[in-house]
């Protein structure tokens, strides 16, 4: 069983407005009082944007990475609300797609869209009651945020067709930002915030999940958690993440919140991806971190051994961001990630090497 897993996927602001049907343009932030602001940015560094652009056009050659590969699961983390909601919240950056642009999901056929994070509450309850509406609409799974509490932490089921099951769960932290004012409660809509990463947590989630799990389930942990920038990994969090695999068998830890990708870890035959970076967004031309190379997106490709849920291979795809869409990067700026990469992972024992065709692989 194969699954891919991408880091935020940001749809608003600009990119929302070069799809066909977007939102009112104002923003409420210092730096830029429009979306289309972005648009700008984007196309004095990068070139012209065609628009209305159709909806498959944000994936950009992700998406022959998919036709190629054929994932039996496609799980990101989608940081945008779906809402053309006026009730935005002052927190400086506010991020919303349209309910008509969400089409752009569907493009990619995307099956889970993880909404624990710190901005799919950024226009209030009535953005989270669009956004759950609308992927619903879509037919597609949602997980970590909800009306209330049991339905935020409740995690999303995937059949596997041989009597397994996937379970997605999904959490944030308040080390990414998002409030514990948005935690979900029994009558409160939200999202699933966990406070702290602390070894009793990790125990309750993982008592929680292992209560949840059958033999032949397979369990993914997608968390929000972590600065935007820096390859920093708290100890709070590589014992979180060993927690939730050796007490709850977790086969992935799903890590995101980074602009930028962060360590791989291999532990008892299953993976943590620490963080996995941007994989949209439209912050082409705005200049700061450029070390970090946060221009460079990774598609993650997990293969799942459904019998003991180990991962028996994990394959990267990097790409580069223009113009709103994906573009293959070139040979130096693959070697230079796989080099950045390798050597943040190797601190916790793991290696990754090119493989054939610009991937990435681990040694």
């Amino acid at each position: 069983m194969q699954v891919f897993l991408c880091g935020d996927v940001m749809t608003g602001r600009g990119i929302d407005q070069v799809l066909p049907a977007p939102c009112d343009p104002v923003l409420y932030e210092s730096y830029v009082k429009t979306a289309r602001g972005y648009v700008y940015l984007a196309e004095r560094v990068h070139g012209p944007i065609p628009q209305p652009v159709d909806p498959s056009y944000v994936w950009g050659v992700a998406l022959d990475e998919l036709a190629r590969t054929r994932p039996d699961l496609r799980i990101i983390n989608l940081e945008t609300a779906i809402t053309r909601s006026e009730d935005y919240l002052p927190k400086g950056i506010n991020y919303r797609m349209s309910p008509e642009n969400a089409a752009c999901l569907a493009a990619a056929e995307v099956d889970c869209c993880v909404l624990a994070n710190n901005h799919v509450l950024d226009w209030g309850p009535a953005g989270l009651f669009d956004t759950l509406a609308t992927l619903d609409r879509l037919r597609i799974k949602r997980v970590g945020a909800g009306v209330e509490l049991a339905e935020a932490s409740a995690p999303a089921t995937f059949e596997t067709g041989d009597g397994g099951r996937v379970l997605v769960f999904a959490l944030a932290t308040p080390t990414s930002g998002t409030p514990l004012s948005w935690a979900a409660a029994r009558a409160r809509p939200g999202v699933n915030v966990l406070a702290d990463l602390t070894p009793a947590s990790a125990r309750h989630v993982a008592d929680d999940i292992a209560g949840m799990k059958r033999p032949q389930d397979v369990a993914v942990v997608s968390i929000h958690w972590g600065p935007n920038w820096g390859e920093s990994i708290s100890a709070a969090e590589r014992q979180f993440a060993h927690a939730l695999i050796e007490d709850a068998g977790v086969s992935v830890v799903h890590g995101h919140s980074s602009h930028h990708p962060k360590a791989v870890e291999v532990h008892r035959g299953r993976i943590i991806l620490y963080g996995c970076g941007d994989f949209l967004n439209d912050y082409e031309g705005i200049r700061g971190h450029e070390a970090f190379r946060g221009d460079l997106r990774l598609m993650y490709f997990a293969n799942i051994d459904p019998a003991n849920g180990d991962v028996t291979a994990l394959e990267i795809v990097p790409l580069q961001a223009r113009r709103f869409s994906l573009v293959y990067p070139s040979g130096e700026d693959i070697e230079w990630l796989c080099a950045a990469l390798d050597r943040q992972s190797r601190r916790f024992g793991a290696s990754l090497r090119q493989g054939s065709q610009g991937r990435l692989v681990l040694a």
